[in-house]
């Protein structure tokens, strides 16, 4: 089976976020796509299957498959665009988030994904301990968001994984207002057997909301200040958030599985 590894949301190679993409004819079995992506040691691993008009797209982490995912989603479009369907400028999938949709504009892919809630939850000295510094806010959808003081606290910050434990919410987001970008923000998900997330557009589908609120605009640029930094563009739509990045090539391979 061939196997595509795509760094997403940069334009430039060991840079963004890496996920693995499978485009198969058929499924194969969970157990078998929990092994590749096991195997593959990545935070996401992407399989895609033509159903109907578009694809039904799954995700699974080292540890187990997951509801949703930006990244990945983005190096699937990349991969359908580029090698499978070279003209196609719409691509529809069906998630286990529901329908999603991506559009090809020259280099960049328009992702339409479904916006988290922003529900405020008490700041605690769970969070304090897990991270270091004492959250200004916090909310939990999915993901729990803490709002920090300062962009220096969000780059300078040593989180502790074992006390992430206490805490309520898969992916554990940190943000803050940035200066070169309208917010920066890390993204850490011990649970998953991700201790940190390169950059994760899921997840900023509940830190967009929160900072084109605060900041008054529709569309916001984001740094996820993670080892390889990557760029995100996000645009809050109602209900929906737009999120936007390019992706990269690492390697194509074959995989020999059963």
């Amino acid at each position: 089976m061939k196997q595509y590894i795509v760094d997403a949301f940069t334009d430039e190679l060991f840079k963004g976020n890496p996920a693995a993409v499978c485009v198969m004819d058929e499924w194969i079995s969970d157990g078998l796509m929990r092994n590749i992506a096991a195997e593959n040691n990545l935070s996401e691993t992407a399989f895609a299957v033509r159903d109907g008009e578009g694809y039904r797209l799954r995700w699974f982490t080292p540890k187990s498959e997951i509801d949703f995912c930006g990244h990945a989603t983005l190096a699937a479009s990349f991969v359908i665009a580029n090698f499978i369907e070279t003209k196609c400028k719409t691509i529809k999938y069906k998630t286990l988030s529901g329908e999603m949709s991506v559009e090809i504009k020259d280099s960049v892919f328009v992702m339409n994904f479904p916006r988290y809630k922003l529900n405020p939850v008490e700041v605690t000295d769970a969070m304090e301990r897990s991270i270091g510094v004492k959250p200004v806010f916090a909310f939990l959808d999915r993901d729990l968001l803490m709002v920090l003081n300062s962009e220096d606290d969000v780059f300078g910050l040593m989180p502790d994984f074992s006390a992430m434990g206490e805490l309520a919410g898969l992916c554990i987001a940190v943000t803050a207002k940035g200066t070169e970008y309208d917010c920066v923000s890390r993204v850490f998900a011990p649970e998953l057997n991700v201790p940190e997330d390169p950059v994760t557009g899921s997840t900023h589908c509940m830190i967009a909301p929160y900072w084109a609120e605060r900041l008054g605009k529709s569309s916001i640029t984001a740094f996820q200040a993670s080892e390889r930094t990557g760029v995100l563009y996000a645009e809050v739509c109602g209900e929906r958030v737009k999120i936007s990045g390019q992706a990269v090539l690492y390697g194509i391979s074959e995989i020999f599985v059963n």
